[in-house]
């Protein structure tokens, strides 16, 4: 039995597919070999055959292989994985990212190979390749979308009723053996109960093949009367689609129309408005120009400052006063191509096995042109979710937002091998978004062995965030592992809920041979000290030969008691989902160890974040986000310590890396030099106070941020004492020291 229309399913992962060309295609995992494992590949499934490209980009010129469906094999390994082979050389294991992905490929691939079969032995005896399926065009059809469309109908059409007579042969042939069996049977003469069976049996099969060739018939003349109203069927179309054109046309002119009269209304309004007060007019308020027609018809005016959205490249925007408008700076959103120069990453880093890595001179060659601060301010990359807890009523819920917010910050890693600067000590990064998205962030560098950041923002919309991280890291050979110690607080105003969270360990591979890849592995509980409420991700360290899709990660909110409300799944590097849990109960003894695992019935997930795209070209650019490629954007009346007037850092940025290696150690020895001041004063004074493990240096206190003991964890923390926006408004910096 032939099913060929079933060929076109649809993917959740994969583009539509079209019908007329009889294509299923998608990303699949393929095997490659023992040191790179399965990678992902764009396989389109066509005309019987099978091939794939490294990227969707490649279709045009680069086919990496192809199997003729019509001669292979396809079995089924597990869950997700498959094979598909013709028996020769050509053998693909590959793996689909769900057990459900996986099936859509096995029905669409043993629909298409039965197919390239029929197609085959068709085309042997025939001498030709001329489609039986196919249906001859209708006298008098135009081209165009309409007439496509019926063509395609009617095909499929065909198509089904050419299955139905394959099943109607078959039932024939089987028919025909059943009635001989049945003949033979009543041969033997058989008599009583036994032989009236035997009859009635015959008859029953007699009426089935009657009624099945009925079915057929039937079918035929379905399809004749249907390409004879194929006409109908286009005039009723074409009618139908110019009728929507008049509608569209006219919605354009009333829409243009209304545009032009609220232009009008708005002019006169600001002339009257400058004939009684010249001086209140703002700039550019009021006036026509051709722009305008591209602007939204409605006033802005009107809506209320919570709900105020800035678009992807905003021309005004509304402040405080509703009288003033204006322009909003345009970020840049290119940086010079990072240059093409051979870097050998082993050759430095097979002397720094076991050792930490913040206490070890590194070339800018294997830098980023950002600092470690303005690393930590990428983590605000996604601070909308934070402004979405800010609205919501629910503190589960809200729990469910700060939690996809944890995640998001580890998104914008992963094609990241460069590294940050290390920040010099007293090195400030301020990152003011508040006109754009409502916050104000300040980063302070308020240690330098160990390292250690000090970072606040503040929101107009409801929340305050805050964290000081410590950055650990350690070669182990074939492995970088980074580990951020520290702890971080979002605090909602509106609530009062005060969430806490750590990072998880990134992990560096392929230091020694291929290419670069980031991973992040281990365990986060975002915990509500307010109400009890706690969530604990768990992010899923990559396996060659995991059957999970990479870069999971996996979570249950839970309120004081331990009763599960939302579970959350996704990747850090994609997207997150949550679901609403209606009941929960112990499975069997199927998890580790023999531990039974919780099976949560929930409701259908909502997607809670999504990655932004990165920009074009970003490859060439250190693989920027929009965000990041404004980082170090130079910006006037910032602190003199700004990680912006940083001259290395500029300079590498600019693509100099010779010079800019050279200020990179002129800066690192004036840093020495400085606390080799401060040790001599402390010892005059004789209060020097260093550790007897001498692992934290005598440092003084930080400008903008003070040490103390943190309320919620007991942690020894900086936390931010003010002034520092003040003095920026006074343009005053006297306290800031001499750094670059």
């Amino acid at each position: 039995v032939n099913h060929d229309s079933v060929l076109f399913l649809k993917s959740p992962k994969t583009p539509t597919p079209t019908p007329a060309g009889d294509t299923y295609k998608g990303w699949v995992f393929k095997w490659t070999n023992y040191i790179k494992g399965y990678q992902r590949r764009w396989f389109v499934l066509s005309n019987g055959l099978l091939s794939y490209y490294r990227t969707q980009a490649e279709m045009g010129h680069t086919c990496r292989g192809t199997i003729n469906l019509a001669t292979a094999t396809i079995t089924v390994d597990d869950a997700c994985n498959f094979v598909i082979s013709n028996g020769g050389a050509q053998t693909y294991h590959l793996k689909a990212s769900c057990e459900v992905e996986r099936q859509r490929w096995i029905t669409a691939l043993e629909l298409a190979k039965a197919k390239a079969a029929r197609m085959q032995a068709e085309s042997d005896d025939s001498g030709d390749d001329f489609s039986p399926t196919s249906n001859p065009v209708v006298p008098g059809q135009g081209g165009g979308s309409q007439n496509s469309e019926v063509q395609s109908a009617l095909r499929t059409l065909g198509s089904k009723v050419e299955d139905l007579s394959t099943c109607n042969d078959l039932i024939s042939k089987h028919g025909s053996a059943l009635q001989r069996s049945l003949s033979e049977l009543d041969s033997l003469r058989l008599t009583g109960e036994a032989g009236d069976k035997i009859r009635q049996v015959t008859e029953r099969a007699t009426l089935f093949r009657i009624t099945s060739n009925a079915m057929i018939n039937a079918c035929r003349d379905f399809l004749t009367l249907a390409q004879a109203h194929s006409k109908r069927w286009q005039k009723a179309l074409q009618a139908e689609r110019e009728q929507r054109v008049r509608l569209e046309e006219t919605l354009e002119q009333l829409a243009k129309q209304h545009n032009h009269l609220e232009r009008a209304f708005r002019g006169a309004a600001q002339a009257n408005a400058t004939t009684d007060n010249k001086s209140s007019t703002g700039p550019g308020k009021g006036e026509a120009s051709d722009e305008d027609d591209d602007n939204e018809f409605f006033d802005a005016m009107e809506e209320a400052p919570e709900f105020i959205t800035v678009p992807a490249d905003p021309q005004f925007h509304k402040l405080e006063s509703p009288s003033e408008l204006v322009p909003l700076k345009k970020r840049r959103t290119r940086i010079p191509d990072k240059p093409n120069y051979s870097l050998n990453l082993w050759s430095i880093m097979k002397n720094c096995i076991g050792k930490e890595l913040s206490k070890i001179p590194m070339p800018v060659n294997f830098n980023e042109p950002i600092s470690m601060l303005q690393r930590l301010s990428e983590d605000l990359e996604y601070h909308e979710l934070l402004d979405k807890a800010a609205k919501c009523q629910s503190s589960l819920e809200q729990m469910c937002y700060v939690a996809a917010f944890s995640v998001s910050s580890y998104s914008t890693t992963v094609h990241r091998t460069g590294k940050p600067f290390n920040p010099l000590l007293g090195e400030t990064y301020e990152l003011d978004r508040r006109r754009e998205s409502g916050y104000r962030s300040l980063c302070e560098q308020v240690s330098h062995h160990p390292p250690a950041a000090a970072h606040h923002v503040i929101s107009d919309r409801g929340w305050t965030l805050r964290q000081e991280i410590t950055v650990a890291s350690k070669f182990r050979g074939k492995y970088l592992s980074i580990m951020p110690l520290g702890t971080i607080h979002a605090i909602f105003e509106k609530s009062n809920n005060h969430y806490t969270w750590k990072k998880v360990t990134t992990t560096v591979h392929n230091i020694i041979v291929g290419k670069l890849w980031i991973d992040q592995s281990g365990e986060i509980d975002v915990v509500n000290h307010t109400t009890g409420d706690r969530c604990h991700l768990k992010f899923a360290p990559y396996s060659y030969f995991s059957r999970d899709v990479a870069r999971k990660v996996t979570g249950v909110v839970m309120d004081k008691d331990g009763k599960a409300h939302y579970v959350l799944s996704g990747t850090w590097d994609e997207k997150m989902e949550f679901s609403r849990v209606m009941q929960s109960s112990r499975g069997g003894e199927n998890g580790t160890e023999g531990k039974q695992k919780t099976v949560y019935q929930t409701l259908k997930a909502r997607e809670v974040w999504r990655r932004n795209p990165l920009p074009e070209g970003a490859e060439t650019m250190y693989y920027f986000t929009a965000l990041a490629l404004s980082l170090n954007e130079q910006e006037e009346g910032v602190a003199p310590t700004d990680s912006r007037r940083r001259p290395d850092q500029r300079l590498m940025e600019d693509g100099r890396w010779e010079e800019a290696n050279a200020e990179k150690q002129r800066l690192e020895e004036k840093q020495r030099s400085a606390r080799r001041e401060r040790e001599r004063e402390a010892a005059n004074q004789r209060t020097a106070s260093q550790s007897e493990e001498g692992e934290h240096e005598q440092y003084p206190s930080a400008l903008w941020f003070e040490r103390c003991e943190d309320p919620i964890t007991g942690e020894q923390v900086h936390i931010y004492r003010g002034g520092y926006w003040e003095a920026k408004e006074r343009g005053s910096w006297e306290g800031c020291a001499d750094i670059f």
